[in-house]
């Protein structure tokens, strides 16, 4: 399966106040990272010691970097319509969608899978299931955590792996059963296809 795994890294954890200073991806098939996109994003607002502190990005470092609505168009062109998949999707989601809604972008097309409820559902009974505790248990090759792209590329060798597993059990696995697996309410960005005020949902 080809898919897109993404990850933010944010000023906080407020989608509606917080602004996103890094956002990262990886284009999979199957367990094969094909290719990355990342970059660092200017928020137009001071990064708090805390989350600084949790990510390592300073306001140095997104000075003079692109803006969001810079960055939506290649994203969404990196991603076209394949599915997408995060770890706690909806966080990154709310933040996504309300950048696309503020500066009515184009967004991705593919309908956006949470590894994190879906590792609950397919593993049973680990310790907890954060993202790195789950790199570990599986060992995965890691290096640092909380940085987008990086996460991006644990995420997606993560869906992979639970794929996989499905697909073992002769378990279905299309995109449509793992919606169904979450027990959650698909996700899809809003799209604003021109620059009219007509919003086009996908």
């Amino acid at each position: 399966m080809k898919f897109v795994a993404f990850d933010l890294e944010t000023t906080g954890i407020k989608p509606k106040e917080d602004m996103i200073v890094e956002i990262g991806a990886v284009l999979f098939d199957g367990s094969h990272a094909v290719k990355g996109y990342g970059t660092l994003v200017d928020p137009g607002i001071p990064i708090p010691p805390d989350a600084s502190a949790v990510n390592g990005i300073t306001d140095e470092m997104v000075r003079g970097k692109p803006r969001m609505v810079e960055v939506l168009a290649d994203f969404a062109v990196f991603c076209g319509d394949l599915p997408l998949v995060a770890h706690n999707a909806p966080f990154d989601f709310k933040f996504l969608l309300d950048d696309i809604k503020r500066h009515r972008t184009t967004a991705p097309t593919g309908v956006v899978l949470d590894t994190l409820p879906l590792a609950r559902k397919i593993f049973p009974g680990l310790p907890n299931y954060k993202l790195g505790t789950l790199v570990r248990h599986f060992g995965f090759p890691s290096g640092t955590f909380h940085r987008a792209e990086e996460d991006s590329a644990y995420c997606g060798l993560l869906f992979d792996k639970l794929v996989q597993t499905l697909e073992l059990r002769r378990e279905p696995c299309a995109v449509s059963d793992l919606v169904r697996m979450t027990g959650k309410e698909e996700l899809r960005f809003s799209h604003y296809a021109t620059q009219s005020d007509q919003l086009d949902l996908f």
